[in-house]
């Protein structure tokens, strides 16, 4: 009998401990699920007893409201710069508590081969959000085709262009539709992930592309974001540390074809980087 009962006690014993594992089930909110990359941060994170469980959204809007909300536990899909806009319009207490990769925005062409062959007149359409609006806008100006007033910041629009040179229209429109447009236009600007699903080399098919490495790169750099009051939690730093290890970068380099490179900032530099954007 007594035999029976340590039987018995050990069982609910592995039982609840195996319960104790499920109980750190990590939600996460993407836009767009890479399942290669997932897939390895998910291995590595069941055998620290924690369970990965992506929740995909299909519009840049509700992952924040998610999490402010308490739907997800952290989100993995926006750079530093849309992150700040969109807290502070929309009243929300998240912060970043990583960085995943920096996705670099490129121009792209139906008509030309070359940023320099764009002629007096023609039409560039970009993003209308306003932290990718003043990200293209900052990318023409790289280009030589434009000049910003030098109060721009991350938030400026056209109406910030103090040259022109070329007469060049810049039509704003969603991002989603800034690929549809190309037989209508010279060029159009479009972001990294928008261009990849809509079959485009992020790589090797702009025109123009982004520098990754520029300091002004930063706030663009994509976060692992979490509710303010529970950044700290030990299983959210385990995602990011998952995130920033080489066989997750490999994944990265080969699925965008060397389009998307992992950025990994300290504690130090995330908090210099959220001073600069706000």
């Amino acid at each position: 009998m007594k035999k029976l009962i340590w039987v018995v006690l050990s069982v609910i014993v592995f039982l609840a401990a195996c319960g104790g594992k499920d109980e750190k089930t990590v939600k996460i909110g993407v836009t767009g699920e890479d399942k290669t990359v997932w897939n390895i941060i998910k291995e590595k994170a069941e055998k620290d007893g924690i369970k990965v469980e992506l929740v995909e959204f299909q519009d840049y809007t509700i992952p924040n409201n998610a999490l402010n909300e308490g739907e997800i536990d952290l989100n993995a899909f926006q750079h530093f710069a849309f992150l700040e806009e969109f807290k502070k319009a929309h009243n929300l207490d998240i912060t970043p508590i990583g960085t995943t990769v920096f996705a670099p925005m490129g121009i792209y062409s139906e008509k030309i081969k070359d940023i320099k062959e764009l002629k007096k007149g023609d039409t560039v359409a970009i993003p209308n959000d306003p932290t990718n609006q003043a990200r293209a806008l900052r990318l023409l100006e790289t280009a030589g085709i434009i000049k910003l007033d030098d109060d721009f910041g991350l938030l400026g629009d056209p109406s910030k262009v103090k040259e022109n040179d070329l007469g060049i229209k810049i039509k704003a429109i969603d991002a989603q539709q800034t690929p549809r447009v190309l037989p209508d236009v010279a060029a159009s600007i479009i972001n990294n992930g928008v261009a990849g699903k809509a079959g485009f080399d992020t790589k090797n098919d702009p025109i123009y592309l982004e520098n990754a490495n520029a300091d002004n790169a930063k706030p663009y750099i994509n976060v692992i974001a979490a509710k303010t009051e529970n950044k700290d939690k030990e299983e959210y730093k385990k995602i990011v540390e998952y995130y920033q290890t080489p066989e997750v970068a490999e994944a990265i380099k080969k699925n965008s074809n060397g389009g998307e490179v992992v950025h990994k900032l300290s504690a130090d530099e995330i908090k210099q980087v959220e001073e600069d954007v706000k």
